[in-house]
């Protein structure tokens, strides 16, 4: 900066006699009645002059004074605020808000971030009363030398002024309240309490309400970490965030970074060296995230209807309330991982369905270049997925040359084989199919990949613990991007025979026990007029069984006649008082699962199992909190009596024999005691699995929006079964084992199935069952003898091997019963615990 030149005042002049003398003029005497008129007639003049701008003035304050809002409601700052949804750790998993604003007082704002935005936007704030006279001049020579208004004038008390009291119009009466309100504020609150309103209620670009969540969302970070460069690149955010993003516009919003620190120097706020400093630190912006996505998306928006429906809409997304919810963040993680390989384990089985584009050789390098962009903001990591273009099919390797941007990569035999099978491989893949491929990571200096499997089918899995009915997990469909649809909830499909634990519960009351008989021979009934003929896996008919061994092996016609005969008004109670809550008919096809339910509704009903007879409620949220902490909801765990404890654990046992040898024995190589039920609908169009262990119930559904085949074989013990293993083995790993409370009203007996040889010896062979106490029989029968040896013949239901082979499993399991007395030294007369 020039130094302005001072000049010196002229001394008077000197001679030997000393300084000259001017000759003293004697003053002509005024009258003194001279005198005083004189000045009563400037005072005559001038007064009315200016009595009139006064009273005009006057006139102006009390016309524009009169409707003025309150500057009062300032001092109770409380705006709209984000609501956040936090896990069963309390992580944030979800935000909801009109406006992303989180409150900050001024102490927690460093310095340099306070005076950043005070120079960008009012270097004179701490000076002026609320309107600065000189910057509103300054303003309009600028504005009038350029042409075009490129400088405001307004001050950051007259921007609180129309943010909080005013609205945007622009009009000269508008302007003048806005002067006058200025005015008021700055007379009842404090430049630190206006600065607190103006950097908390200011938006700044990319849905952002003040400098906490600008910081957060730019930087990720908060408003105290924020270096010189980062608070200034913000802080010219101010005027225009559109026209100043640094993602819209990037040397736009350098330029404006430049004249913030600039401004900052010019008003003595830091130095030259610091803003130079700040002005060559290169800046790492966060990405652009939407927090409700990232991790539970079908949960979170679960919770967001809920909360609306709790506390209301406009509650929800202005008070910056505090849900607690009960999922975890690890177990959904786990969940959306096994639903994702079961999908594509399931599209594998059908076949490579094509490329997903086909590029002409003069396309590829427009490819490569937009894939070089998406590298450089995302870099290539091991399992993630990405498009690849094949540049060179090698037959006689079967190996795929691929590219993916500048990279080039090779997919090996191994990795092709789900798609090849017996064809060639120049028959199936051509140079320049765009296809989707996962990055294996490097081996021998070459990039490995594998060509993805490109599910079509849907899935969705949900699961709660067994006590409180806390919902750990949910997922509602393969894509939460592609498909808002929860198919956990929202969807009501067929569930095949997974109903079944309803109908054989309803039984268990009714007189029948798990020895107890039923021939599975061909019948017909009329239903509604129409004659029907229920069928089983195969068409096989297996004659007299058990009921234990009909539901290990999930034979259909012993199901139907059992409901016919338990009554199939009585399945339809049994099935509402266990938690079902969808309409049900009172048909004998309902055995089958023919009723339409949702993965909810089966997965509260199988609660009642290891819950020793009562349902749970799933619980979502724990509790709400406003702003100041208070609790305004809170939810306890809830549990419902269904049915008694000894027959939820007699069936519990059945389903726990479905696992062990039966259509769901994929299962047991969780390793652990668990049950559960497969379920497979006409065509295979759905197919299910239920399961518990005893802490935890998981149901996993597979299908088709439009309801259509999911493939010959697709049923589920195949589809939906591995699903539940690969999520559970995950979720139960660090637990403890522990099995299932059996209740002392029933006993575990054995049942005589003849004689058989073993190392020369005859040994009574005996079935091990459990029944209520007094009731150690078959109960209920058609047959009035056990059927020897339960001779079997067929397929099972779901299952493409004989029922031989359930039967071979069967046997071996009895057996171990049987070493120990099936799960305690059996008595004399073959009862135990």
């Amino acid at each position: 900066m020039s130094k302005e030149r001072l000049e010196k005042k002229p001394e008077p002049e000197k001679n030997s006699n000393g300084p000259k003398q001017a000759p003293v003029k004697k003053r002509r005497q005024v009258p003194e009645r001279w005198r005083f008129g004189w000045r009563v007639a400037l005072f005559s003049f001038l007064f009315p002059i200016l009595l009139v701008p006064a009273i005009i003035a006057a006139v102006a304050y009390m016309y524009f004074a009169q409707d003025l809002p309150s500057t009062e409601s300032l001092k109770n700052y409380r705006p709209n605020t984000v609501s956040f949804v936090y896990s069963d750790d309390g992580r944030v998993i979800g935000e909801f808000a009109t406006e992303h604003r989180l409150v900050v007082p001024l102490e927690k704002i460093p310095r340099h971030v306070l005076l950043a935005f005070v120079a960008a936007e009012d270097a004179n704030f701490f000076n002026h009363p609320g309107v600065d006279l000189i910057g509103i001049a300054r303003a309009f020579y600028v504005n009038y030398m350029a042409g075009r208004i490129v400088q405001g004038g307004s001050t950051i008390t007259q921007q609180v002024t129309r943010s909080f009291l005013l609205t945007n119009e622009k009009t000269y009466t508008r302007k003048i309240k806005e002067a006058l309100l200025a005015w008021r504020i700055e007379q009842n609150l404090s430049k630190d309490e206006i600065l607190f309103l103006y950097l908390n209620q200011i938006y700044l670009g990319r849905g952002a309400y003040g400098v906490q969540s600008a910081s957060r969302i730019y930087f990720n970070k908060d408003v105290n970490d924020l270096t010189l460069a980062e608070a200034a690149l913000i802080a010219g955010l101010i005027k225009a965030p559109g026209r100043y993003s640094p993602f819209r516009t990037p040397e736009t919003a350098r330029s404006r970074q430049m004249y913030v620190l600039n401004r900052m120097v010019k008003a003595g706020f830091v130095t030259y060296d610091a803003a130079e400093y700040a002005q060559n630190q290169p800046l790492v912006f966060a990405p652009l995230r939407d927090i409700n996505l990232e991790y539970t998306p079908y949960f979170t928006e679960h919770i967001r209807r809920m909360a609306g429906e709790i506390v209301g809409w406009e509650k929800l997304y202005t008070q910056g309330l505090r849900i607690y919810t009960t999922v975890n963040i690890e177990a959904q993680v786990e969940a959306r991982k096994a639903i994702k390989a079961g999908l594509e384990a399931h599209a594998s089985r059908h076949g490579y369905k094509g490329p997903r584009n086909h590029l002409e050789q003069k396309e590829w390098e427009g490819f490569f270049k937009k894939q070089d962009q998406w590298l450089a903001a995302r870099p290539l990591e091991k399992e993630r997925d990405t498009l690849a273009l094949i540049t060179e099919v090698l037959a006689k390797q079967k190996q795929l040359k691929i590219r993916v941007g500048s990279k080039t990569g090779i997919i090996d035999t191994k990795e092709l084989a789900w798609a090849i099978r017996w064809k060639a491989i120049n028959a199936i893949f051509n140079l320049g199919d765009v296809i989707l491929v996962r990055y294996l990571g490097e081996e021998d200096q070459v990039m490995r990949f594998t060509l993805v499997p490109e599910p079509d089918a849907q899935a969705a899995l949900f699961c709660m613990d067994t006590a409180t009915g806390d919902v750990k997990a949910m997922v509602g469909g393969r894509d939460y991007r592609e498909s808002q649809f929860n198919r956990a909830i929202q969807a009501k499909r067929q569930p095949g025979s997974s109903f079944k634990p309803f109908v054989y519960s309803a039984a268990m009351d009714s007189g029948f026990t798990q020895a107890s008989v039923i021939n599975d021979i061909p019948v017909e009934y009329d239903d509604m007029g129409t004659v029907w003929s229920p069928k089983n896996y195969g068409g096989n008919h297996h004659g007299p069984m058990t009921l234990y061994s009909a539901l290990v092996a999930s034979v259909n016609v012993v199901a139907v006649r059992l409901s016919e005969k338990v009554g199939p008004q009585k399945v339809v109670d049994y099935a509402h008082k266990m938690g079902i809550q969808s309409e049900l008919g009172p048909y004998l096809s309902l055995a089958l699962g023919s009723c339409e339910v949702s993965l909810i509704e089966m997965v509260r009903a199988y609660s009642t199992f290891p819950n020793q007879g009562e349902y749970v409620e799933p619980r979502f949220i724990t509790r709400i909190e406003d702003r100041d902490g208070k609790v305004i909801a809170s939810f306890e765990p809830k549990k419902v009596k269904a049915i008694e404890p000894d027959t939820a654990y007699i069936v519990l046992d059945m389903l726990r024999g479905v696992v062990q040898m039966g259509t769901g024995r994929r299962v047991a190589a969780l390793g652990r005691p668990v049950a559960g039920k497969t379920g497979t609908t006409n065509d295979q169009a759905d197919a299910w699995f239920i399961g518990f262990t005893p802490d935890t119930v998981t149901g996993v559904w597979v299908g088709r929006d439009i309801r259509s085949t999911l493939g010959s074989g697709e049923a589920g013990g195949r589809t939906a079964a591995p699903i539940f293993l690969d999520f559970m083995k995950e979720f139960e790993k660090d637990k403890p084992v522990a099995d299932f409370v059996m209740p002392t009203s029933v006993v575990r007996t054995g049942i005589s199935q003849g004689f058989e040889e073993e190392d020369g010896q005859f040994k009574e062979n005996y079935l091990y069952m459990v029944f209520k106490k007094g009731q150690t029989g078959r109960g209920r029968s058609e047959e009035p003898e056990f059927p020897e040896g339960e001779v079997m013949t067929g397929e099972s239901e779901e299952s493409e091997e004989p029922i031989e082979a359930v039967r071979e499993r069967m046997e071996r399991y009895l057996k171990e019963y049987r070493s120990n007395g099936g799960g305690g030294t059996p008595s004399a007369k073959h009862t135990g615990g």
